[in-house]
């Protein structure tokens, strides 16, 4: 299993009248998950889209368990539990400063060429990369 975390501040802007982070904004900090994710093994998403792949997501899911609030640091931990193929699936477990679990999300996206929205296999450099997470893995 591949895992990797990063921090952010939550924003004034992605509160709502209560002060929580708005629900919507979940998927966007899934995002900044799984992107400092790859980056964090060396691998380019701005670089892959310029190689004509792309990767939209299929599939969202979000289970809120306790709010986080503005001016909190949250700390995104991002899962990747099995290697790749035409789809990959990251999962996600977000916790507040003081170390609480409040959200926990996944997201399913697939891998598609950019000129034909067609679906492809991943970037051989992205199954290199993961590769060593996985291997001492039994079946």
């Amino acid at each position: 299993m591949f895992s990797s975390q990063t921090s952010l501040r939550v924003r004034y802007a992605e509160t709502d009248q209560m002060g929580y982070v708005y629900y919507g904004n979940y998927a966007m900090y899934y995002e900044v998950g799984r992107v400092e994710a790859m980056r964090n093994i060396g691998f380019s998403y701005s670089q892959m889209e310029e190689e004509g792949i792309m990767m939209p997501v299929l599939e969202n899911h979000t289970r809120f368990l306790w709010p986080g609030r503005y001016d909190e640091l949250l700390t995104i931990h991002t899962h990747i539990k099995e290697m790749p193929g035409m789809r990959i699936c990251f999962h996600y477990d977000i916790y507040n400063e003081e170390g609480r679990l409040i959200n926990q999300g996944q997201t399913l996206l697939t891998f598609l060429r950019t000129a034909n929205h067609k679906p492809c296999r991943p970037p051989k450099n992205l199954l290199e990369l993961l590769r060593p997470y996985f291997e001492n893995e039994t079946a």
